[in-house]
């Protein structure tokens, strides 16, 4: 009897998940070496193992502090899980391919496709190149401002140093940062009434977090905002709203004692920072109860597709707001600027805000239930790590083991994407089925 032979594929979804796996296992390696830390030590492997997954997947929580801890080779390591995480590793995979002259697959454009959100896999190796030089241009120009205010602070080689991490941080949304050279875990707090510091770093996190193909939408089509595609304008408008109403916010009930400039910085700020950079000018600790629930609903939500930023995406809430307003006008179809959603749009929106809300909140009660600490604190935790922020209310170092598990695979989860793991997992089911006969269900 002939034996018949199969050939396996592996998706595009699971090799974007296999991609970010082995960099997290490769930078939890060089991370345990005697000379990543600066004990001589080497990290234990549940530290590495956090820290290379929070690089990668570009949160920025972190179990020590980056400057204090790590050698230079452990930050220079940071940095590069940091910028692969941010670009993306098949990204970085299609980048590397093309300098060597090897030729793109149908396979690769595709797995390219899916991991940068394209609308198609025609001019994808041009894309790949436009991510490319754009990502080089805007830390290039980061690193150039910071050492401004970082070279005369700590002098040109270490200034320019710092410049560099904090430029690719800031544009890669990681939150990682060096400034426990002043005092560990401070972040930004010691810069919060710098105007250089504010404006580049708040540049290079809405620069990031928009996303690569909305940037080319604008190259192509400069000023001219009819002319974008109907994704590129709700991106700009819901990013507008999401960085103005937080800061009215925050500078009418949050900051109303610090003096007005430095109330006008603090306020845009903490308003962008939440959308997954993870930087801080304040201490998080000293927000209200309200503040603190703000920030985690902008957690959230996160960034755009195709950026160097996680969360539930400002598309998938607005398709969800847009739905819901479409149900209040007894109108069949989900649109904006006059053009309606491809049919299951609403499902996929759906599924994703369902998926992040359950984990956020069963994690968070999770690790409140293991560590005896307040649910605001544990959920504050988990919408910063599913969210891939790293902003923190100080308690993600003296997590137990479980706890620490429970937040890698939140921010694993974050930065590849809820759909990605499902589809991964199940691209093998047939979805070309026989539908069962309807029957109504009343909702509301």
């Amino acid at each position: 009897m002939p034996t018949a032979h199969v050939k396996k594929h592996i998706s595009s979804f699971q090799i974007i998940i296999l991609g970010f796996l082995s960099v997290i296992l490769v930078g939890t390696l060089l991370l345990m070496l005697p000379f990543s830390t600066k004990s001589g030590n080497g990290a234990p492997f549940s530290c590495a193992l956090f820290t290379s997954t929070s690089a990668t997947c570009v949160t920025g929580l972190v179990l020590q502090d980056t400057f204090t801890y790590w050698s230079f080779f452990g930050q220079l390591v940071i940095l590069l899980l940091i910028q692969i995480g941010g670009m993306g590793v098949v990204t970085v995979a299609v980048a590397i391919a093309i300098f060597s002259g090897r030729k793109i697959g149908l396979m690769q454009r595709s797995t390219m496709q899916e991991a940068i959100a394209a609308p198609q896999v025609g001019g994808i190796v041009r894309m790949t190149g436009f991510i490319l030089k754009t990502a080089a241009v805007a830390e290039l120009i980061g690193t150039v401002l910071l050492s401004i205010v970082f070279c005369p602070e700590f002098g040109p080689a270490k200034g320019i140093w710092y410049s560099l991490f904090h430029s690719i941080s800031a544009f890669c949304n990681a939150g990682f940062d060096l400034i426990g050279v002043k005092q560990p875990f401070s972040s930004f707090t010691s810069y919060s009434g710098t105007p250089i510091v504010n404006l580049v770093v708040i540049g290079l996190i809405i620069f990031g977090g928009i996303g690569f193909l909305t940037w080319e939408d604008i190259r192509s089509n400069k000023w001219h905002f009819k002319k974008y595609r109907m994704q590129s304008k709700v991106i700009l408008t819901v990013t507008g709203i999401l960085i103005f109403l937080p800061a009215v916010y925050f500078f009418f009930f949050e900051f109303s004692d610090l003096p007005l400039l430095d109330r006008i910085w603090t306020s845009i700020f903490q308003a962008v920072t939440p959308r997954t950079a993870g930087f801080n000018t304040v201490d998080m600790t000293a927000l209200s109860d309200s503040g603190k629930t703000f920030i985690i609903l902008l957690m959230l939500i996160g960034g755009s597709p195709g950026s160097t930023a996680g969360g539930m995406k400002t598309t998938t809430v607005a398709v969800l707001v847009s739905c819901a307003l479409s149900v209040f006008r007894k109108k069949e179809r989900t649109q904006f600027f006059g053009r309606c959603v491809p049919d299951g749009t609403e499902r996929n929106a759906a599924t994703i805000a369902l998926m992040y809300i359950a984990l956020f909140l069963t994690s968070g009660m999770a690790i409140s239930r293991i560590e005896n600490i307040p649910i605001l604190s544990s959920l504050f935790e988990t919408a910063s790590a599913i969210g891939t922020v790293g902003l923190t209310l100080g308690i993600t170092p003296s997590l137990s083991i479980a706890s620490q598990l429970i937040l890698i695979i939140l921010m694993f989860f974050g930065r590849v994407g809820g759909l990605t793991l499902i589809f991964a997992a199940f691209s093998k089911i047939n979805s070309k089925r026989s539908n069962f006969p309807q029957e109504k269900i009343t909702v509301g």
